[in-house]
């Protein structure tokens, strides 16, 4: 059994060379080293900060087929998206659930005489018109003739005013219907995308990663790899080199002396509310709608709080990527138009997140028309002792399509390297989702016969949060070698020795690492300063950190939450916090 990490810079360093060099390490990225690796390819992959850190770290948390992508006549996307979606519920159950929607809808015909202007020019007009129930029933056909497939989800349904109100009593009065449908909901992106990658590492030792390493540039011998955290470089000679670092792309080809202006990126802000009358008004439902701007926006439920966003604006990638209080605004006024007797207001608010989508250069092509599909770009990568190598660039791409996506480059690397495809991954199990009990039956099997040491619902806790592969968890937590596991001080909802797994087995280099993407800590709002400096106590041994080290990732996670996330957080002198 591989585990995350025994994969370092060090690893890397020490044979550095591989076919195939990834830079960039969100979903995409590592779906194709889980895709090149199970074909035996020497790959590697590399990632200048933590894992699914960057753009993957800021998605609505949905599975979805972009219903609105209908508009924009992106028809083979709405397809192979909705094909991918009904694949993830059943390839990755554990973290991919099915997510009833509801559309509040305030007008019959409205939008009809604009749909075609904005179909084929991509322009919204002067003047936002609002789509109208005709509209969206037409679109809502087309998508469920794209959903067929043996029942994945149910099929759409329009209620009038009445039955709608009946449903969900505090929408807006003024709606005329609500059209509901059902996409998929991702509870957990930054774990899904570790179960890829570890699927990846399990293919054998021709597939390698490392995170904190960035591609600082090109040398006569290969690329420039620095590690983020020392400052060690090296150099590292590929035969491929594949660019799938987002809304970094353009900046990464400039490091690799490949400019490039492919990269036409917006950012996109959310805000988790802890609000319970908001939460019980959804009734479990992501509601998704389009606000008076025309912007696509939705309220969901996930993990006892609600996510409410997005907005798609223009952003400099070359500048700090931050919610804003004007877009906390736009967002409380649009949860005040869906759900105007329900307040809300920044107390609510317990995590925000922004980030880039990896769009391609659109000049003046309104925002919310941008292409979401993806593309390959093919360069020569000039090398001064050896044949032209190749370079190739992913513009585009989203979390919903990630595997097709990852498949599809891929096989065009296959091409390039004269090898031919062994495995394809559709219908290929990720992670926790392997042999994942379906059945309420299944489920109570798998967690009796795992309860006996941790209890029933210890076990039925870690199978939700890491499906399957819970089980290696609960070997490490009874493992008699190791210290009697507790539950923590400051969140019980996690013990010690969950963290001493987290920290030992899954690439944790930051304290951040444990507190935003291994765990759900910071997104539910759970995070205090005296959370994280026990975490710290706890992780610094299994990491070999030293009092002056905890102390310094105390202080950057502090800073990141506050800065980045508008967490509010204690100082660590008035929180009563000790360090040595």
């Amino acid at each position: 059994m591989s585990f995350l990490n025994s994969q370092t810079s060090t690893a890397i360093a020490d044979r550095p060379s591989a076919q195939v060099l990834i830079i960039g390490a969100g979903i995409n990225g590592i779906a194709t080293f889980r895709d090149l690796a199970l074909q035996g390819v020497d790959v590697v992959i590399v990632e200048k900060n933590d894992y699914v850190s960057g753009a993957s770290s800021a998605s609505s948390h949905m599975i979805h087929g972009g219903v609105r992508y209908l508009e924009n006549g992106e028809f083979r996307l709405v397809k192979e998206s909705v094909e991918e979606r009904n694949g993830l519920l059943k390839i990755a159950p554990h973290y991919v659930k099915p997510l009833q929607t509801t559309i509040p809808i305030f007008s019959t015909f409205s939008g009809v005489m604009a749909a075609p202007l904005r179909f084929l020019t991509h322009k919204q007009g002067a003047k936002h018109v609002e789509r109208g129930a005709m509209l969206i029933k037409i679109g809502m056909m087309i998508y469920d003739a794209f959903s067929r497939d043996g029942g994945s989800v149910p099929r759409h349904e329009f209620r009038g005013r009445t039955k709608a109100l009946a449903a969900l009593p505090l929408l807006n009065p003024g709606l005329k219907y609500t059209a509901t449908y059902y996409d998929a909901a991702m509870h957990d992106p930054e774990r899904l995308a570790l179960d890829v990658l570890r699927d990846g590492l399990d293919a054998g030792p021709h597939a390698r990663a490392a995170n904190y390493v960035e591609a600082a540039g090109i040398t006569e011998n290969g690329v420039l790899l620095r590690n983020s955290i020392t400052g060690e470089e090296f150099s590292f000679r590929a035969d491929i080199i594949v660019n799938t670092s987002g809304p970094w792309t353009d900046l990464t080809n400039d490091a690799l002396g490949q400019p490039s202006t492919f990269m036409g990126g917006t950012k996109g802000s959310h805000v988790v509310l802890d609000n319970p009358q908001l939460l019980a008004a959804t009734g479990g439902r992501e509601i998704f709608f389009e606000h008076e701007d025309g912007r696509i926006v939705l309220i969901y439920p996930l993990k006892g709080r609600v996510l409410v966003g997005t907005t798609d604006l223009e952003h400099d990638i070359t500048q700090p990527i931050r919610c804003t209080e004007d877009e906390i605004d736009y967002f409380f006024d649009l949860v005040a138009h869906v759900f105007p007797t329900v307040p809300v207001d920044r107390s609510h608010i317990v995590f925000r997140f922004a980030g880039v989508r990896p769009l391609p250069r659109h000049d003046d092509e309104t925002p919310g028309f941008v292409s979401r599909d993806y593309r390959i770009e093919s360069r020569p990568l000039p090398r001064t002792d050896a044949a032209d190598g190749t370079l190739l660039s992913l513009i585009g791409g989203k979390w919903t399509t990630f595997r097709a996506l990852a498949e599809n480059l891929s096989t065009d690397i296959l091409k390039l390297l004269g090898l031919p495809r062994t495995v394809s991954t559709e219908g290929l199990a990720i992670g926790g989702g392997r042999d994942w009990p379906a059945t309420d039956a299944a489920r109570l099997v798998w967690v009796t016969a795992h309860g006996d040491e941790v209890g029933t619902d210890r076990a039925a806790a870690l199978l939700a949060r890491y499906g399957t592969r819970a089980s290696e968890v609960i070997d490490f937590l009874i493992d008699p070698a190791g210290p009697e596991d507790a539950p923590l001080v400051h969140d019980t909802d996690y013990t010690r020795r969950e963290i001493e797994f987290l920290a030992g087995f899954e690439g944790v280099v930051r304290l951040s690492d444990v507190l935003l993407r291994r765990t759900s800590m910071a997104f539910v709002g759970a995070v205090t300063t005296p959370l994280i400096e026990e975490i710290a106590r706890v992780v610094a041994p299994v990491l070999g950190w030293n009092a002056a080290r905890r102390a310094e990732e105390i202080e950057l996670a502090r800073a990141n939450l506050m800065d980045v996330h508008g967490v509010d957080l204690a100082p660590v002198a008035e929180a009563g916090v000790l360090i040595d």
